[in-house]
């Protein structure tokens, strides 16, 4: 990891990812899923719903940097409570 100066943070932050995305493939392969119509009025599947979770929860991260500063695990906590209403309601 020396070639890029990147740190373990964020080597684990994209093996989460990566876990994330081939966990859900995996769940999709085996539990296929009709998609549903939530609150936004558009049919979602999970990886819809997964998507725009990890797109709003990069912007709440951004906003709490923004105005809190670097005390990111209360952002987590948040972005935890989105990610639960995503997959719950759209």
């Amino acid at each position: 990891m020396d070639w890029m100066a990147w740190t373990w943070p964020t080597a684990i932050f994209f093996i989460v990812i990566a876990s994330i995305l081939v966990t859900f493939t995996i769940l999709a392969i085996k539990f296929p899923e009709a998609p549903r119509v939530g609150i936004l009025r558009i049919e979602t599947t999970r990886g819809d719903r997964l998507f725009i979770t990890l797109l709003g929860s990069a912007f709440i991260n951004l906003a709490w940097l923004g105005v809190v500063g670097a005390n990111q695990p209360f952002a987590l906590v948040v972005c935890l409570v989105y990610a639960a209403a995503v997959f719950r309601w759209v």
